[in-house]
């Protein structure tokens, strides 16, 4: 347990993998994996691949101690040379980069500040142009209050952007609010997104449209005839839930036209969806966008606006779509998307014809879990993210087309992982008490067999529900690598209402929170004590947000764990329903406002249950936290602390949302949960 693997191995291993370069070498593995070196990996993001294919760009976070944050810059890589430098160097993370369509330029958005602090350079974002070969950038737009978002235009002459107007409601107490400005008000002021055109050959910025609506995503067609609008009248993400709109804007006449949304509306599962992702097709007629559901599957639709023709995508076999970054294919009929297969993450290309859909390919065979990806001008080469068992993510260059097409890695980020003693990373599956076959990731010490006799486990639960955990190297700060490399085994079990596995594995969790996914969960526990591998007596649970939630709901079920980390985890179901910014979750899978199902909201909330918890609790919460409101936490603490008398902590992290952002903050949280679990489960002395 945690003890060298004495076998030398390739520093790249992978399936259908072409080696790095001549010069790979074989690398012994004798770093033992510590929290320490969570800090010290980049994180791939935002791929893009030059038009002629032969360089790519992405987008590389990586934590910063000094600045107490984690930081994305530009990076560049030659897909021939594999050479890689570094585009800029900034506090601030850029974003959104954009290639122009001679491979001169890269557009994206930046801060940066000087003395006088005005625009361009006044903190806000803007759209900065960067010469890739000299590395010199400059702001393309001055806007007071900021840029939103941009599209650089298909002939690369014109640079689309969405700006930023703050405005008031015209309703009969807006002088009111005006006149005692002192105080909050829970709405009244609107920040807009007027839509301009900069001509790149004469930099005359115009306006193009500007109807006081919250936009929230655009896409310009190839010959800028149309541009298509994500909407609502409202800031709040509440609006996005159900009340959000895809609109065409005709720019000859321009006229504005709503999509019906009878498809992804009335006739959806769920009235509260989240429309998101736009790209026009090259024949600048059929807009591909999706929408998500918690708790249901997402969809895919193709619309023909000049019609009203809405066509939905299937799927195939058990995938869910994954992410809102679809893309049609360039110069052919396929739209591509992401989606999720049994804990791995492929991309799929459907072809859609006169309204119809034609066959669907996976575009890249293999054990693959891919990230960000881009195709070449042509629509001949793909550039594509991917995080194995032995890397985290990394770029990879594909054929876009051939049938058998073999991956190839160009990068290699973090190649300190080379050295690193890595767990054994497997998929586990087990029968849940109604005999449905439910999956996990397992993560064991290097090493380790069998016969070794069974390990202390750690149960590390995904969030969402509506996700799952991926059979891919990880190290996080809500758990995987480093218990294993202290000799803990860990599962990640991906439970009912999981991503992957099916349609109905994924629905058949609304309406039984707090009990389906429990059983599911236990039963995936009590097949690795059965299997000899885990030690019974010595188990803990771990989780952040939904993975909270169900640490919440396990501690109530049962005093099995010897302790227990809750991170953003909802306490009550009713007060969630009150206060979290997407409160169309909660009516999901209680089927119903509170007042409706008071019965599910009340066996949905693990404070109905609370005084079955025994188990000592570490508790983690963001102070400004949206998602799941610091008074969960706050009411698990009272009840454990001052009415239950038991072991529990309460850490609060200032400023925080529902993610640690902070470097102090995210290396406080994997202290806390190590030394927690190591006195609680193993009795150590604590410090």
């Amino acid at each position: 347990m945690g003890r060298v693997n004495k076998l030398t191995v390739l520093a790249v291993i992978s399936t259908g993998l072409l080696g790095m370069s001549s010069n790979t070498f074989a690398m012994q593995r004798t770093h033992t994996i510590t929290n320490d070196d969570f800090f010290g990996i980049g994180n791939m993001g935002n791929v893009q691949l030059s038009p002629n294919g032969k360089q790519a760009i992405w987008l590389e976070s990586r934590w910063d101690k000094e600045l107490d944050k984690a930081q994305k810059d530009l990076w560049l890589v030659d897909t021939k040379s594999r050479n890689t430098k570094r585009l800029t160097f900034t506090n601030e993370s850029e974003s959104s980069p954009q290639w122009s369509p001679d491979g001169e330029y890269v557009y994206y958005l930046g801060k940066q500040t000087q003395e006088d602090k005005k625009a361009p350079y006044n903190g806000k974002s803007q759209v900065f142009r960067l010469t890739t070969a000299s590395g010199e950038s400059v702001p393309m737009t001055k806007e007071v209050e900021g840029v939103n978002a941009f599209q650089l235009s298909q002939d690369g002459k014109a640079l689309y952007f969405l700006g930023n107007k703050t405005t008031t409601d015209k309703d009969i107490w807006a002088s009111m609010r005006t006149t005692h400005s002192t105080p909050k008000y829970g709405h009244g002021k609107v920040t807009t997104n007027p839509l301009y055109k900069l001509d790149l050959a004469h930099y005359q910025q115009s306006l193009i449209l500007d109807d006081n609506k919250v936009v929230w995503e655009f896409s310009v067609n190839d010959d800028a005839s149309k541009i298509a609008r994500i909407t609502t009248t409202d800031n709040e993400l509440v609006n996005l839930e159900g009340w959000s709109d895809i609109e065409v804007f005709d720019t000859k006449t321009a006229s504005n036209k709503v999509l019906s949304d009878s498809a992804w509306r009335d006739k959806a599962p769920s009235p509260y969806g989240w429309l998101l992702g736009l790209d026009w097709r090259d024949n600048n007629q059929q807009l591909a966008f999706r929408i998500d559901f918690d708790g249901h599957p997402g969809k895919l639709f193709v619309a023909t606006p000049k019609n009203d023709n809405v066509l939905e995508v299937a799927r195939s076999g058990d995938v869910t779509l994954n992410s809102g970054d679809i893309k049609w294919r360039p110069n052919s009929n396929e739209i591509c998307y992401r989606g999720a297969d049994h804990a791995r993450v492929k991309l799929f290309c459907s072809e859609i014809d006169d309204n119809k859909q034609g066959d669907t390919r996976t575009v890249v065979q293999g054990d693959l879990v891919i990230g960000s990806y881009s195709f070449s001008q042509d629509g001949k080469k793909l550039a594509f993210s991917h995080n194995s068992l032995e890397h985290f993510g990394d770029l990879f260059i594909a054929d876009a087309v051939s049938k058998k097409a073999k991956y190839k890695r160009i990068t290699n980020i973090n190649p300190q992982v080379d050295s690193w003693i890595l767990p054994q990373i497997s998929i586990a599956k087990w029968t849940a008490p109604d005999g449905t076959q439910v999956e996990g990731i397992l993560d064991l010490p290097a090493g380790y067999k069998k016969g070794d006799g069974p390990l202390p486990l750690i149960v590390q639960i995904h969030g969402g529900p509506t996700s799952a955990t991926p059979y891919a190297l990880q190290h996080r700060s809500y758990g995987r690598s480093t218990f294993t490399a202290n000799g803990w085994a860990l599962l990640s079990p991906n439970y009912r209402g999981s991503t992957g596995y099916g349609d109905k594995f994924l629905t058949d969790l609304v309406g039984k929170e707090h009990d389906i996914e429990v059983a599911d969960i236990m039963a995936g526990v009590d097949h690795l004590i059965e299997q000899g591998i885990v030690d019974g007596d010595k188990m803990a649970v771990m989780g952040w947000s939904n993975g909270g939630y169900l640490t919440n709901a396990i501690i109530s079920t049962t005093n099995r764990f010897k302790a227990a980390s809750s991170g953003a985890g909802v306490f009550d179901q009713r007060l969630q329903w009150m206060l979290e910014d997407t409160p169309g979750h909660v009516v999901n899978f209680m089927e119903g406002l509170p007042w409706e199902k008071p019965e599910a909201y009340t066996h949905g909330s693990s404070l109905t249950h609370a005084d079955k918890i025994k188990t000592p609790t570490l508790i983690h919460i963001g102070e400004n936290d949206q998602r799941v409101p610091v008074g969960h936490a706050q009411g698990l603490y009272r009840a454990l602390k001052h009415y239950l008398n038991v072991p529990v902590e309460l850490v609060v992290y200032p400023n925080e949302g529902h993610g640690l952002s902070k470097y102090q903050h995210r290396a406080a949280k994997m202290d806390w949960d190590k030394k927690w679990f190591e006195h609680y489960v193993l009795g150590k002395a604590a410090e």
